[in-house]
């Protein structure tokens, strides 16, 4: 190290036991949640289950909406980890497309954590309004990146830029152009899709997604262990679909 590099300054004592408390409010209100759903969250239960009053959880959480952030947040995170976990394991059939296994670890975490994948795309909590790029949308957006990275590996902007998305309207197309920012020749998945890739994304989205809440809300029990076998299958569709929409070369 050079004499010119101060070490990073170690958090102080009071900085380690309030960032000890935070974690032991969140992990409470976390048990809270899983045993009586997000809409029944409590600050006056989770302060009770750790033996502190209210007032005092207002010292770490001024709000029951700082809470409810740092619950989601988390929650988030831990998704993305899961889905970024599955796509460095071993899959069970050799030569599963990356995407596929993303997904796969989506559905499992999913399944796992029914209340906490609730309180992510349940009903919204009610007056519950997340902080506008806030650190629940940064979170969200790391596990995006891990699919446009599995669904998009090996295709160059250009490509992505020429899919087949022959049946969306000009005006869809251009509203991409203006959500997306200036295409600059970076690889998929650190934000600068092209608005036909975009597109594609979006809509692999919702099956993605779409599949895994009518699991997990009950809706597709009828199906019992196969349940898994039907989400793979139509990944497999869905992948195959995408990536034939996207040329192999460009002139």
């Amino acid at each position: 190290m050079s004499i010119r590099e101060a070490p990073s300054a170690r958090p102080s004592l009071r900085e380690r036991r309030r960032a000890v408390a935070v974690d032991e409010i969140v992990s409470a209100a976390e048990s809270h949640i899983a045993e009586e759903g997000p809409h029944a969250l409590s600050l006056r239960a989770v302060a009770r289950s750790l033996g502190m009053t209210v007032q005092a959880l207002y010292h770490y959480f001024p709000s029951r909406d700082d809470l409810v952030t740092a619950l989601i947040t988390k929650a988030y995170d831990d998704l993305a980890d899961a889905v970024q976990a599955a796509t460095e394991s071993t899959p069970d059939e050799p030569d599963l497309p990356g995407m596929i296994v993303a997904a796969e670890g989506y559905r499992r975490w999913a399944i796992d954590n029914p209340e906490r994948f609730q309180l992510l795309y349940g009903a919204p909590l009610r007056h519950y309004h997340a902080p506008v790029d806030g650190p629940t949308t940064e979170a969200n957006r790391r596990m995006s990146a891990v699919f446009e990275r599995e669904l998009f590996r090996g295709f160059t902007p250009e490509q992505l830029a020429a899919a087949d998305v022959r049946l969306l309207s000009p005006e869809f197309l251009g509203h991409l152009t203006r959500l997306s920012p200036p295409a600059d020749g970076t690889s998929p998945g650190d934000g600068a899709l092209p608005p036909a890739a975009t597109a594609l994304m979006l809509s692999v989205w919702g099956y993605v997604h779409g599949m895994v809440v009518l699991e997990v809300f009950g809706h597709t029990g009828f199906l019992g262990v196969h349940q898994s076998e039907l989400y793979r299958m139509a990944m497999r569709n869905l992948y195959d679909d995408v990536r034939r929409r996207i040329p192999t070369h460009t002139a």
